[in-house]
């Protein structure tokens, strides 16, 4: 009897709800419709869908928008960005076709909390305990008038597919290109709910000024940006360390991990680094010639805000750790501290750009995208070129 109850209140709700806002609404109170009471649920449709109409909000009515099963817009938690919030990842996206908004399909990510520990995840369950994800569960900044954020365990699964313990869903960004265009671990798998197509927040429609680009994500998956853009090793040989493009400093062995720039917004990407003689510091370059030290590593000057003719690609540290030398694209070198200025390739015509610097003594030497080796008071011992 009690699945026959189930199967016709399923029914009901499904010709009057998107398969989605069905599915939300039921992951949020379980198995509440089997539970119901009986004959009310036979008879009185209306108790049934009270019975999945569980709200972020208990001052809410059941027809109001934060009651509706689906969740809140980034734009409208994230400071009118239409991009996932910090602290979130995408868990997986559908579709909707034939969108006004876009003149065809239109796609909806959604923006799961980080776990910040695994409790509840295990056995099949891909969910942390609410504990553990940092979310609130509550309408969006609209109250009643607003879609729910953070409240639902409930996952696609096309994105990310390496983070197996997720939380919460704390908003959905929408856009009219394809959800792998902006966060490539995003699959093809397709889901479709053309019932979404209309939906609209205000802050989604384009207004100025135009919304920057989103904050890197967490350092976790080299598919989420974690792009490596340069290396040096520790003092001993007994570790390295690497630096992505957006700073974040990721140490093995024994170097010092003594900070980065990852939660700071950096004007151009993070392109390399060098550790002192010490071992006890290390400094960060960006590509515009910003110097960012750590430890013990000296500032001793840099060639942010100045006009270059290339970007910077490198640094190389003086024999003392007093100074450092900076090589750009086009082959130029700037020597700031004790580091000695012995030549460059400025002014140059180049087969390939230069990518990369390595001191050698009072010296250093500069390499190619093709292998080019230029060597500066340092000795030449011959490249693929």
């Amino acid at each position: 009897m009690s699945a026959t109850l189930v199967e016709r209140a399923a029914t009901f709700l499904e010709s009057r709800l998107s398969r989605r806002s069905f599915i939300n609404r039921s992951a949020m109170v379980g198995s509440a419709v089997a539970i119901g009471s009986g004959v009310d649920l036979l008879l009185k449709p209306g108790t049934a869908y009270g019975a999945v109409c569980t709200c972020a909000n208990t001052s809410c009515g059941c027809g109001t928008t934060c009651c509706a099963g689906f969740s809140e817009f980034c734009c409208s938690i994230n400071g009118g960005y239409n991009y996932c919030p910090t602290d979130t990842v995408m868990g997986g996206w559908w579709k909707a076709d034939n969108s006004t908004f876009c003149g065809g399909p239109r796609y909806y990510m959604d923006c799961h909390a980080m776990c910040g520990c695994s409790t509840g995840c295990g056995g099949g369950w891909g969910f942390c305990e609410p504990s553990c994800d940092g979310a609130t569960c509550g309408c969006g900044p609209a109250g009643c008038d607003s879609w729910v954020t953070g409240c639902f365990q409930f996952r696609y699964g096309q994105c990310n597919q390496q983070i197996d313990c997720i939380g919460r869903i704390v908003c959905r960004v929408v856009a009219c290109v394809p959800p792998w265009t902006i966060d490539p671990t995003c699959t093809t798998t397709l889901a479709v709910d053309n019932s979404t197509a209309e939906m609209n927040a205000s802050c989604w429609t384009a207004a100025p000024p135009s919304p920057p680009p989103p904050p890197s994500p967490p350092c976790f998956s080299a598919a989420t940006r974690c792009m490596v853009t340069g290396m040096t090793a520790s003092a001993d040989a007994r570790g390295y360390a690497m630096v992505t493009s957006f700073g974040k400093m990721l140490a093995f062995g024994d170097f010092p991990s003594l900070g980065d720039m990852s939660t700071v917004s950096l004007d151009r990407a993070m392109v390399g680094m060098a550790a002192t003689p010490s071992g006890h510091g290390y400094w960060l370059v960006a590509a515009d010639g910003g110097i960012f030290a750590f430890g013990d590593a000296a500032f001793a000057g840099s060639m942010g805000g100045r006009t270059l003719n290339a970007p910077i690609v490198a640094i190389g540290a003086s024999p003392t750790g007093h100074g450092y030398h900076l090589v750009a694209a086009d082959g130029g070198v700037f020597a700031f501290g004790d580091a000695a200025f012995d030549g460059s390739m400025g002014g140059q015509r180049l087969q390939r750009s230069v990518v990369g610097t390595a001191p050698a003594g009072a010296g250093y030497w500069m390499v190619a995208a093709d292998g080019g080796i230029f060597a500066f008071d340092a000795p030449f011992y011959g490249s693929p070129a």
